[in-house]
């Protein structure tokens, strides 16, 4: 006998078709604009030399690794003070403290990535201009602790969660052997926990590099290839951002679907991941 459904259900099966629908027609709207460069056989150049429009090269490469850069350092910098406040929420501040702090990292997740940048314009350019001796004071090691901020509250909600399922019982036991808030943190909820740690640091990487606005205002925007993170660098959300005002038929403008197939297949690439990672240790636990 078929199982009949509810109206709810209905309505979220079709709201999770037109989704994989929508993300489909994406990839096709990128895949079929960026078909003229695949076809010529210049998607190798694109990919793989440098900016230099004057001299007809239109590689994102230095785009490219600019963005993994950014990303994996504003992660080094996000991914101990994420977990610590993780920590901190979870176990280690009194209970009225923790429902505060948590309240306020709620906010943060609404406050927009250009209200960060802006701020960071006027107080950590100058800062870093006067620190590293040379240059604008727009670089790498600029964007990055502002793109730590941006997605810290994401990994900090994520960590938290994944440690609020550890199951009462092993910490309740942990207490019983007397154990300290310290040693439950480090030997019964975070060997729990670790699955979710991973799909946060995951998450908070895709974020990371799908950012435009931080790395806009703050990276300087040089399409040459960075050589150290005090160089001003352009990532591939900005240069979309920065090329969409150009010539739609120039070969810039074409450039910028090879960009924006990049960032969709890395952070599909990462989804996937995440996807795999939480049906592995489900299935292990």
């Amino acid at each position: 006998m078929l199982r009949s459904y509810s109206p709810s259900e209905y309505l979220f099966f079709t709201a999770a078709v037109f989704s994989g629908l929508l993300t489909a027609a994406v990839f096709g709207f990128l895949f079929f604009f960026g078909l003229p460069l695949l076809q010529s056989g210049q998607l190798a150049d694109v990919l793989f030399s440098s900016w230099a429009p004057g001299k007809g090269l239109y590689g994102i490469y230095p785009m490219l690794l600019s963005s993994l850069t950014l990303a994996t350092l504003s992660m080094l910098i996000s991914f101990p003070i994420s977990l610590g406040c993780s920590f901190i929420i979870t176990a280690l501040a009194p209970l009225r403290l923790r429902r505060v702090l948590l309240a306020l990292i709620r906010v943060m997740t609404g406050i927009p990535t250009v209200v960060y940048s802006f701020a960071a314009l006027f107080f950590l350019v100058p800062l870093m201009r006067n620190l590293i001796g040379h240059g604008s004071g727009m670089s790498i090691l600029t964007a990055a602790p502002v793109l730590a901020l941006v997605i810290a509250p994401t990994m900090i909600l994520f960590f938290v969660n994944s440690f609020n399922k550890v199951s009462p019982r092993f910490t309740l036991a942990a207490e019983a052997l007397g154990c300290s808030k310290i040693q439950k943190i480090l030997y019964i909820i975070l060997p729990q926990a670790w699955p979710g740690v991973i799909n946060g640091i995951l998450l908070g990487f895709g974020r990371a590099m799908g950012d435009t606005m931080v790395s806009l205002m703050l990276a300087g925007n040089s399409t040459a290839m960075p050589e150290a993170v005090t160089d001003s660098a352009r990532t591939l959300t900005a240069h979309i951002a920065l090329v969409l005002a150009f010539d739609f038929d120039s070969m810039e403008f074409k450039s910028i679907f090879v960009c924006g197939l990049s960032l969709y297949l890395l952070t599909a690439l990462l989804m996937l991941l995440f996807r795999l990672s939480t049906a592995y240790f489900s299935q292990a636990r």
